[in-house]
């Protein structure tokens, strides 16, 4: 079978409207997969983030969100909570959450939650440990941070203090 090539254009109106976005998402995640930093749009359907302080009492939530979302028959000291980023600059943890959950977080005096139209810089998924950011728990692709749960733990644990929404705000990139 012989194949040639051949240039055809395309009306930008004749392209899905989704599709543009669905190809920046992809160059991005492959953009991760080599190491580099990403950043993703909050919200839609990817996720939401949760923030809270880090230090002792966040680490006892975090490892009670192992414990919550255990995989049965794995072992039982191995890391099941979902992503979670420690930021060691700001002393804080960044949860991800179900997108959506901005819509139905209450305030909560422990954590801010955010979603659109706000993005957040990924590190490079094989950044395990400091200098700056790095992934606690690993970004998993059949996991996010169970919300209720997680503010059960925060309720319990108590991390403090809570991340201003007007810090987030200016650290965090914002789409237009």
């Amino acid at each position: 079978m012989d194949f040639t090539s051949r240039t055809q254009d395309i009306a930008p109106e004749d392209v899905a409207p989704d599709m543009h976005d669905l190809a920046a998402q992809v160059r991005n995640l492959m953009h991760l997969q080599r190491g580099a930093p990403l950043k993703l749009p909050l919200g839609g359907s990817f996720f939401d983030i949760v923030v809270t302080a880090a230090g002792p009492a966040a680490y006892a939530a975090v490892r009670l969100m192992d414990e919550v979302q255990h995989i049965r028959g794995a072992r039982p000291d191995a890391p099941a909570c979902g992503p979670v980023i420690e930021d060691p600059d700001r002393d804080w943890l960044i949860w991800f959450v179900p997108p959506g959950t901005h819509a139905v977080w209450e305030p909560h005096p422990y954590a801010m939650c955010l979603g659109a139209p706000n993005e957040l810089v990924l590190p490079a998924m094989a950044h395990t440990e400091p200098p700056g950011s790095f992934w606690l728990r690993p970004c998993r692709g059949d996991r996010l941070v169970p919300r209720w749960p997680l503010r059960d733990a925060l309720d319990k644990f108590r991390p403090a203090p809570t991340p201003h929404e007007r810090v987030l705000a200016d650290i965090l990139c914002t789409t237009s």
